[in-house]
């Protein structure tokens, strides 16, 4: 494997190269002469020494940049407001960033929460207050401005400094794989999806919550950076749940290595940090507080999920009788049920995969786990938006940087994008753009791919010799405190009782 991880110029470690050490990109290369050579020195000099200005890393930066640009153009249509003939759905450029400028008041200067109930968690209520209380003044002000376009503007500019920031802590997270983060600046779905929603606030501080456990070491200096990584991880939650659930990966595997302190720490500081970003909304204005957990209990199966396309499949497969429901047409009925389940089989679900940080041969990379544990939500969850691809982006580049699966996957993600907005036509003229097996079709494609990279990480853990990152990293770039840290000594005993049956003669060392 030495093109994948050598020890190049003065034992320093070279970058890895794409065409050399994944199969896919070394045969696209072939159309354009193939591999990178053997003797391009200049190429292959050590991580972080390059001599030239357009280094890997400055590529990646200008590349997300770019499709950035080419998202910014893509939602251009839309940016006015005047929505008129459906335009939104047949250019595919909807946003809730432009909508809920009026929806939510914003535009008759209501604060988010004190005079309006806000769908989302307070973190993006006040990103939202905060850009857009002072176009509304601006707008006062200048009454020939158009307040929805500059609002809009002005969210797409944070957002995507929010996304250009997390290729560069990908960057910084895999300095010698720093090809790995071209994977999220030219993911198809960030161009399509990037200013949706406010989704790439968590995004980011989810990013550096990683990048700050990252940095985390076994020493004073490295306990505050873990407790950083907390306050960032909850921080994220503050703004969308999900960032939270990174905590669970870093607790199991913390667990196995013996060094629970540090993750208790993160959680701990998260937990502070979640409380305090929503005290002052949830005292004060507590029913407003609440929309976003009232919206999130009663609402029923969302369009895409695998429990819209299990209620297609009730009509399909086995027409009930008149008057009697199917199961999944039933659990759409009793929401309260159907909560549960979806709960539960999370739950379950993540058991798993803690189970399997324990089993496997090798402690896993926190990547690894971070990824399953997203992917299985989304999998089960009864709510799958068009954006919330953003929250696996990052995590599937550190989990598994491979070109194929992912870019299979980024392919079902754009079928599924055309498919909804055709839809969304379909539902505004009430005239059908397709029949409704291409909307499941497509929704079943995203939910396939994204249950095969969860089977090729999943194999990648129990098989650590495919993991592409060990091949470049001895341990884990990602694990901080954990990373190149031996099993706890408790961890050790008991894989050795597991697999001869009985306690090892001699006390284990490590």
């Amino acid at each position: 494997m030495s093109t994948q991880s050598t020890a190049g110029i003065d034992g320093a470690e070279t970058t890895d190269h794409p065409s050399r050490s994944d199969g896919f990109v070394r045969g696209v290369s072939e159309v354009i002469g193939g591999p990178l050579g053997d003797h391009a020195v200049a190429l292959d000099r050590p991580a972080g020494r390059e001599g030239r200005f357009w280094t890997a890393a400055r590529i990646v930066l200008a590349l997300v940049c770019l499709t950035l640009a080419l998202h910014w153009v893509q939602k251009s249509p839309c940016q006015d407001g005047a929505w008129q003939n459906n335009v939104q759905y047949t250019r595919l450029c909807y946003t809730d960033v432009l909508a809920l400028y009026y929806a939510e008041g914003l535009n008759e200067g209501k604060v988010p929460y004190v005079d309006h109930p806000v769908e989302y968690p307070v973190l993006t209520g006040y990103l939202m207050g905060a850009l857009g209380l002072p176009v509304h003044a601006l707008g006062v002000d200048n009454p020939g401005i158009n307040q929805g376009r500059w609002f809009y503007n002005l969210n797409a500019l944070v957002l995507s400094a929010l996304a250009v920031a997390t290729v560069a802590v990908i960057l910084a997270l895999r300095r010698r794989r720093p090809w790995d983060a071209a994977l999220f600046a030219l993911a198809p779905a960030l161009l399509l999806t990037a200013t949706v929603n406010w989704d790439l606030l968590a995004v980011g501080l989810a990013a550096f919550g990683l990048l700050a456990w990252a940095r985390s070491e076994p020493s004073l200096y490295g306990a505050v950076l873990a407790a950083l990584a907390g306050v960032l991880l909850g921080l994220g939650g503050a703004a969308k749940m999900w960032p939270l659930f990174i905590l669970g990966p870093i607790l199991v595997l913390a667990v196995r290595a013996g060094r629970v302190w540090a993750a208790l720490l993160s959680i701990i500081t998260a937990a502070m940090t979640v409380v305090l970003v929503n005290l002052p909304v949830a005292i004060p204005y507590r029913e407003s507080w609440g929309r976003f957990f009232e919206l999130n209990t009663t609402r029923p199966i969302d369009w895409g999920t695998l429990w819209y396309i299990g209620r297609y499949l009730d009509g399909k497969v086995s027409p009930s009788a008149p008057g009697k429901l199917g199961p999944f047409e039933w659990l759409n009925a009793n929401i309260p049920t159907l909560n549960w389940l979806s709960y539960a089989l999370f739950g379950l679900a993540c058991l798993g995969i803690a189970a399997l940080a324990l089993l496997a041969p090798r402690r896993p990379r926190l990547a690894q786990l971070a990824f399953l544990v997203v992917a299985v939500f989304l999998i089960f969850s009864k709510v799958w938006s068009q954006q919330f691809v953003l929250w696996l982006l990052p995590l599937a580049v550190l989990a598994r940087p491979r070109w194929g699966a992912f870019l299979a996957w980024q392919l079902a993600e754009v079928c599924y994008f055309a498919a909804f907005y055709g839809e969304l036509l379909g539902a505004a003229t009430n005239r059908p753009v397709f029949p409704e097996g291409v909307f499941v079709l497509a929704a079943s494609l995203r939910l396939i791919t994204v249950a095969v990279l969860c089977g090729f990480v999943i194999r990648d853990i129990l098989r650590p010799e495919r993991d592409v990152v060990r091949h470049t990293y001895a341990d884990d770039p990602d694990g901080g405190v954990l990373d190149g840290s031996p099993d706890a000594p408790w961890y050790v005993r008991w894989r050795d009782r597991s697999s001869t049956g009985s306690a090892p003669a001699d006390p284990v060392t490590v």
